[in-house]
């Protein structure tokens, strides 16, 4: 769960920075009231954190996976 929340943060965080590449706009500070606003803090926060937490992944063994094993039969 907090591997797709954090891969959602960062699509939201990858389509601001492109935005503003492109546009010269900063969306998520337009929705939020500017880039010193309390929201568009947490919102970059978050990203950042995201960015943070998938280093993990990158890291992790590939052999795990994340969705539980079924027994045979059920």
């Amino acid at each position: 769960m907090l591997n797709k929340l954090s891969l959602i943060l960062l699509i939201i965080g990858g389509i601001n920075w492109g935005s503003i590449g492109i546009f010269r706009f900063d969306l998520v500070a337009w929705i939020c009231g500017g880039q010193t606003s309390i929201l568009s803090r947490v919102i970059y926060t978050l990203v950042g954190l995201s960015a943070i937490w998938c280093i993990s992944l990158l890291v992790k063994d590939p052999d795990t996976s994340d969705t539980p094993v079924r027994a045979m039969g059920s």
